[in-house]
């Protein structure tokens, strides 16, 4: 870590330094949103679902257009844009007494959420390089999770159904910490710049339809949606439904094994970058997707023993094994993405990559609720399985089209390959 923070420049230091700080307000509502808008104020339950949805499909909605507006603006103003957006959502969803105040303040999180990432990570990629891109990714996926977990216990503790006042509480801390970033942004990054200088020959050049139609973005893309339905899409549907319905596990079990998740990766996150350093990013996802094939298998185990000793070690053992897996995603995908964009075009390849995860976010609960819904829990896991396996055949495929150095494979060791193929 100590050397990681040396090589690292200045910009990007004082961008990882606030992600634990940042990240906590948000483990502190995300667990408790729905509880807040069904319990505390009354609405539907259906309702509630709806408005929970209606986050990530604004997401989804912005994700494209703020890509295109990150690459001619620049990532600095959109994620402005964003942030002033998340503390007005927040503030509102505090108080929001009515479902229309809800529905306007949960529009506005969506905003955010739709360019906050292609926004974060193409002002990552502008000013960290190489191999230490990957790392950043990694150490940054690493923080986000001990943020959102410390959040989460903190909010677990803190909030009360009976006193609406706690969850007011936690929304207005929520909108305090996207101070953080955006303080940062008007002040030490106020410089940095994600768009080339403007060229009018640039305009129409690097649009979606041409950047998917590279063979590299194509699988790549596939394989990121598919990754996050078996995968994350599952953590607050799938799994826990499986655990509770299937496996009869307690709540109590579900919480732990959350917990669980957050410890292996914040532990383990350092050390598999130093394993994955300088391997290929595909073999990694390789590795990746039969380590998540493995835990599926962990939970699917749970279920034949249900309201067990057995039961809750196979629950808490999938969470931990499955966050193993995610410590090798996380530093992988955002590289290769960023290592194919150029500066013109960095916003909309990292748009397309927010939206692959946020299509996988919003189908994989879909396909879970039908499954489980119909009691085929059998098919359940099994589809979890295949479509694991199926993420290292595409990566499989995309080692065959995707550039050596956004492979993560170091330009010597590439000319090395180049020559013993001359020979």
């Amino acid at each position: 870590m100590s050397s990681f923070w040396k090589a690292l420049p200045t910009e990007g230091r004082w961008l990882l330094s606030t992600v634990a700080i940042q990240t906590l307000g948000r483990g502190m509502t995300l667990p408790f949103t729905i509880i807040y808008l069904h319990e505390v104020r009354g609405f539907d339950l259906g309702l509630s679902g709806a408005l929970m949805s209606l986050i990530a499909i604004t997401g989804l909605v912005v994700t494209g257009p703020g890509g295109t507006l990150i690459d001619r603006f620049g990532a600095r103003r959109v994620l402005i844009t964003g942030l002033l957006a998340m503390i007005a959502g927040c503030t509102l969803l505090a108080y929001a007494t009515h479902p229309a105040v809800a529905t306007v303040a949960v529009v506005l999180i969506g905003v955010n959420f739709g360019v906050s990432w292609p926004g974060f990570n193409a002002l990552i990629a502008s000013v960290v390089e190489g191999e230490l891109r990957q790392q950043y990714f990694g150490v940054n996926f690493a923080l986000v999770n001990l943020g959102i977990g410390v959040g989460g216990i903190v909010g677990g503790f803190f909030v009360n159904v009976d006193d609406p006042a706690t969850f007011t509480t936690i929304f207005l801390i929520d909108a305090a910490t996207s101070l953080i970033p955006l303080a940062l942004l008007l002040g030490p990054l106020r410089r940095v710049r994600t768009q080339p200088d403007h060229d009018p020959a640039d305009e129409t050049a690097g649009g979606y339809r041409e950047i998917v139609r590279r063979p590299a973005v194509l699988w790549l893309t596939l394989l990121t949606f598919l990754s996050v339905f078996v995968g994350y899409g599952q953590l607050e549907a799938g799994f826990p439904a499986f655990a509770r319905q299937v496996a009869e596990v307690s709540t109590q079990v579900v919480g732990i094994s959350f917990a669980v998740n957050t410890a292996v990766i914040v532990l383990l996150q350092f050390a598999v970058l130093r394993l994955i350093s300088g391997k290929r990013r595909t073999r990694v996802m390789q590795v990746m997707a039969l380590i998540w094939a493995l835990s599926w298998v962990a939970l699917g185990a749970a279920g034949l023993l249900p309201d067990s000793l057995a039961a809750a070690i196979g629950v808490i053992a999938f969470m931990g094994v499955f966050a193993f897996g995610e410590t090798m995603l996380q530093p992988t995908v955002p590289a290769i993405y960023n290592d194919l964009a150029t500066d013109r075009t960095r916003g909309r390849y990292n748009a397309i990559n927010s939206a692959a995860f946020q299509g996988g976010a919003i189908t994989g609960p879909l396909v879970a609720g039908l499954l489980l819904g119909a009691g085929a829990q059998g098919w359940f896991i099994g589809v979890m399985v295949a479509g694991s396996l199926a993420v290292g055949v595409l990566a499989l495929v995309l080692e065959r089209v995707v550039p050596s150095e956004a492979n993560g494979v170091p330009l010597h060791r590439t000319e090395e390959v180049a020559g013993e193929a001359a020979v």
